[in-house]
Formats: structure tokens, C-alpha cells, sequence
């Protein structure tokens, strides 16, 4: 062999392993990253692969201002939408633009470019990000779509607002609906398998992503529906596994809370080995632990049931032998402000209890190994004098059936931010 010809597939060989020990492993109930435990205090950028779809120049450039300042913080961990589904009304609201699968089967390419752009961006600053391919929820899309398009949900029914029972009933169906189920694996491959316009390579190979989710929150929503959750969990893991042999998988799930109050629900889904990591989502206002604009009166309570329930998922991680990531919690401003100028007291204190469980777990080889508080607002602000997004409006973190500024962290939050990098630079 010529020796230019030896050099190059020394090279090459060398690349390769570089590039298979980037990738984000777990070994026990830690995350390895370059053969030392990966620990990381991230947040929820759920917008950041459609600002430049939606934005185009001025798109790519909010964006790489918002990396480079996530990173100048120590934030170096995004969550990030990948899957959307349909477009119009779904469950009474205005969904997230725009979709990368508009309609049945036909899917936009240029969502996918908007996503590449984000992880080139992301790779040149050293970040891991957390893509999730649907959504439990109407805001994206998500699995009341694909029951529409297979039959078992009229328009007139997703699209008006449904009661909690009737939301339920409907979404439970999806596990059992085949066709819908072979339709988000088809939209999977799609983006598994896509190869970044940008860095040239397939998202499959990409070391920049750190794992896949199933959804965002992805829930029985029934007790008759566990098992076939529990078989859809188990089927979805193994086929993401089968078509990429490198990256995590878990399932974006809330915890006991989202596994209708189940605690075995909750352990017997991340026991299932192509599950690598387990997923909880804390929100003490959805989950009424205050009241209104209570916040401050009520955030004793609001922090010991955090605690509590950050611990109860820890044990349930330790007894799996497998890391559990806070990857969604939130607090509104006080007095439940949407203007950015308000003050954040009671959200600081509120951050800095969760980030003190990490860090208490951190110190002592605990389970805890990630945190992604929800959610980045960025450079965006709220409309004055309009409370929910529109069309057209920036994207802040807060999703479209959320008020604008209510649980969004914005770039001039300082005193949040204070703690969030007294936290990443004592790792």
C-alpha cells in the first residue's frame, strides 16, 4: 500500500474513533462524554431549529447571538422540537409554524436545513442537544394529528377545545391506532436518517445530538391505555435504536405524574433496555401546588414538593442503575408578570433549590446527572397588550397556549442568571 494511501486510512481510522467517543454513553447511572461523566445544566430551546425557517437571515443571526451567549453562561445542553406535525387549529389553539409534515406524508425539507443549521451552529460551540420527534400536546402537532389523518379523529373534533376527559379519550387512542403508530415511525426515519446540508453529515452520525425522544411528554392518558403505551414505548426505542446505533434514546416523559399517578408504570417503561436514561418534568403551577399569583406565599410548599419528587424519581433511577435528567421546570415571575422587566424572586429560589439537588447528586455520584429548565426566551419579548402568540411573532419559549412571558427566562433576567452560571462553574 502506497504509504499516502497508509497515512489517509490512518486517518481516517483515527476520526472515526474520535468521533464514536464524542458521542454522549452512559455507564451506570452517569453520562460519559470523552471517557469522564458528563454533568450539565441546559435548558429547553424548543424554537431553535425553525428560527432560520421563519427568519431566514435575521433568523441565523438571533440565533448564533443566543448560542454564543447560552455558552458564555455555561448552558451548553439544549432541548429541542424536531417533529411537528399539520397546520390550523388543533384543540382550540393556534399550533407552532412552521410544521416539517404540513400534511399526510409530505414533509418540508427546509424544516429539516432549519434544524441543520442550529446543530452546525451548536457543534462549533461544543453544545449536546435533545431532539424530540412529536409531541403528546396540540402545540406541535403531535399524536392527535396523526389520529386525524388516519381516520379516528374528525377535524370538527380536533379542532374545537376539548375538556381534560374528552383530550384524554382521544389522545389514549394513538397507542392503539397501528397506522398512526407506522406514520410517526415513518416521520422518525425521516429524521434520523437525514443528512445536514451544512456539516454533510447524517444526523445518525452526528455526535452534536446527545439523544432522542420518543415526544415531549409522551402519557398513557388512561389506565386501560398502559399497556399498550408500554408496547409502544418498548416497539418506537427499538426501532430508533435499529436504524441508529450510536445515540441515546429515553422517553420524555414527566415522571409519576405523567404516568397517571403510576410509579411501576413509570420504572417498568425506563427499565426497557433500549431506554438508556429516564426523563421528569416538574410544573407546580399546571399541578395546582399555588394558587393564582401566590407564588412567593406558597414557595415552601412549591419547593419541598419539587424535592420530593425530584427524590422519588432518583431512587426509582438508582434502582434501574440508569442517569435521570430535570429536563422541564418552570415558575412564572412574581405575581405571574408576562413583562419582562418584572422581578423573578421567587423563580430564582425556585432554580436554585432544583439546581442544589443536582448538584447534591453530582458530588455524590447520585443519578441526577442533567438539568434543562424550561425555558430560553432568548432576545424575544412579549407583545405589549397581547398575551398569547400569533403568526408572525417571535418565539420566547413559551409555547402558543401559554401566555407570552410566563415561564420564559430572557437574556436581561440577570439575577437568574447569576445563579444559573454559579451553578455551571462550580461543576
Amino acid at each position: 500500500m502506497h504509504k499516502n494511501s497508509i497515512a489517509a486510512l490512518a486517518f481516517c481510522l483515527l476520526s472515526f474513533s474520535v468521533s464514536a467517543q464524542n458521542f454522549v454513553k452512559t455507564q451506570g447511572c452517569q453520562f460519559m462524554l470523552n471517557g469522564k461523566p458528563y454533568y450539565y445544566i441546559g435548558t429547553n430551546y424548543w424554537y431553535g431549529g425553525l428560527l432560520q425557517a421563519v427568519k431566514g437571515e435575521k433568523g441565523r443571526a438571533r440565533l448564533k447571538q443566543e448560542l454564543d451567549f447560552l455558552k458564555s453562561k455555561g448552558v451548553t445542553n439544549l432541548r429541542v422540537l424536531a417533529g411537528s406535525e399539520g397546520v390550523g387549529m388543533e384543540n382550540g389553539i393556534q399550533r407552532v409554524k412552521p410544521a416539517l409534515q404540513p400534511e399526510h406524508h409530505v414533509y418540508k425539507p427546509e424544516i429539516l436545513e432549519s434544524l441543520d443549521y442550529l446543530l452546525n451552529e451548536m457543534h462549533k460551540r461544543d453544545m449536546r442537544a435533545v431532539l424530540y420527534l412529536s409531541n403528546n400536546w396540540e402545540w406541535s402537532g403531535g399524536f392527535l394529528q396523526y389520529l386525524n389523518w388516519n381516520g379516528q379523529l374528525a377535524d370538527s373534533t380536533m379542532r374545537k377545545k376539548l375538556n381534560w376527559d374528552g383530550q384524554r379519550n382521544e389522545t389514549s387512542k394513538f397507542y392503539t391506532c397501528q397506522s398512526c403508530m407506522q406514520d410517526y415511525s415513518k416521520q422518525v426515519k425521516l429524521i434520523v436518517t437525514h443528512i445536514n446540508k451544512y456539516s454533510h453529515i447524517a444526523y445518525s452520525n452526528d455526535p452534536t445530538i446527545m439523544a432522542w425522544e420518543l415526544a415531549n411528554e409522551p402519557r398513557p392518558m388512561r389506565t386501560e391505555a398502559f399497556g399498550a403505551f408500554k408496547k409502544w414505548v418498548l416497539a418506537a426505542a427499538t426501532y430508533i435504536k435499529s436504524i441508529d446505533k450510536n445515540h441515546l434514546v429515553t422517553t420524555g416523559t414527566e415522571g409519576v405524574m405523567g404516568s397517571e399517578g403510576s410509579a411501576k408504570l413509570f420504572s417498568d417503561v425506563h427499565a426497557f433496555k433500549p431506554i438508556d436514561y429516564l426523563t421528569i418534568h416538574i410544573w407546580p403551577k399546571n399541578w395546582g401546588w399555588f394558587r393564582d399569583t401566590s407564588i412567593a406565599e406558597n414557595l415552601p410548599q412549591v419547593i419541598s414538593k419539587s424535592v420530593a419528587y425530584i427524590r422519588q424519581h432518583e431512587a426509582i433511577a438508582k434502582a434501574l442503575d440508569k442517569p435521570l435528567v430535570l429536563e422541564e421546570f418552570g415558575l412564572p415571575r412574581d405575581a405571574q408578570s408576562f413583562d419582562p422587566t418584572s422581578t423573578t424572586s421567587s423563580r430564582n429560589k425556585y432554580y436554585e433549590a432544583v439546581f442544589n439537588e443536582w448538584k447534591r447528586s453530582m458530588k455524590t455520584n447520585g443519578s441526577i446527572a442533567g438539568c434543562n429548565f424550561w425555558a430560553f426566551g432568548g432576545t424575544a419579548r412579549p407583545i405589549a397588550g397581547q398575551v398569547f402568540w400569533k403568526e408572525g411573532d417571535d418565539f420566547m419559549g413559551d409555547p402558543p397556549q401559554e401566555e407570552q412571558g410566563l415561564n420564559a427566562v430572557f437574556s436581561t433576567d440577570n439575577s437568574t442568571w447569576k445563579i444559573i452560571q454559579n451553578f455551571t462553574s462550580s461543576k
